[in-house]
């Protein structure tokens, strides 16, 4: 319990330093800038692997850092971001890192409107970039499916739940159309409400380490998939 509080605190105080930044930094490259200049090129025979979201990836790393010990999977994650801010910083948090695969799991914010009102088809456009640019930098691409959610406790009355559904079946049949490998938390995460089951989650939105051992297994098959998969480029 001690260490969900703390991980909330954490990201509160990640999420409003984000904030306060936006001003100079919108999209943050600065996160990211020194580690990425410190990281070596990819060893011969790595797979490696970048994991590109907001709070949900970010927190990854914070409630079950097992997953990524001793594979070389790097965590972009960005607390509050949205698609667009994560379409700027592409490049230098992805394309320049020379990864065999990007999982992308990106929209939630956007649905929250953290950087102002979206559409489902600005958001899965700025996804659709996203998968684009990391398939024309020979990247295999995994698109994740938005992780389900009742409500936004930080914005809350924006009916989030059928607008995510919407939204996962757009990047679904993309990711069928494009050779992308179509990551499907969702299915294995909602509840009968549309949201996030409760033993999931700490707060109807992000994954709690019950939450984050459903999404790892998941997340390992596609991205072995990702890998054995020629249409992915």
């Amino acid at each position: 319990m001690k260490l969900l509080k703390l991980t909330r605190i954490i990201m509160l105080a990640s999420l409003f330093t984000n904030l306060s930044a936006n001003a100079q930094d919108w999209a943050n490259l600065e996160r990211f800038r020194q580690e990425n200049a410190n990281l070596p090129i990819p060893a011969k025979n790595e797979k490696r692997v970048v994991f590109m979201g907001n709070s949900i990836t970010e927190g990854w790393s914070n409630l079950y850092p097992a997953f990524f010990k001793d594979k070389p999977y790097i965590n972009r994650g960005i607390s509050g971001q949205t698609t667009p801010q994560m379409l700027i910083r592409f490049r230098p948090d992805v394309i320049n890192l020379k990864p065999a695969v990007v999982v992308i799991l990106a929209g939630v914010n956007d649905i929250a409107g953290n950087t102002g009102p979206s559409t489902l088809e600005m958001i899965a456009d700025n996804i659709y970039s996203m998968a684009e640019l990391a398939k024309a930098n020979g990247i295999k691409v995994v698109l994740s499916s938005v992780l389900p959610a009742y409500d936004f406790p930080w914005n809350p009355g924006m009916e989030p739940a059928p607008k995510i559904a919407a939204l996962n079946k757009m990047i679904k049949a993309y990711a069928l159309q494009h050779g992308c490998v179509y990551l499907d938390y969702y299915t294995a995460m909602v509840d009968e409400r549309l949201g996030l089951k409760a033993e999931l989650t700490y707060d109807g939105v992000h994954p709690n380490e019950a939450g984050y051992k459903v999404m790892s297994p998941l997340a390992e098959k596609a991205i072995a998939e990702a890998l054995q998969n020629n249409n992915g480029k």
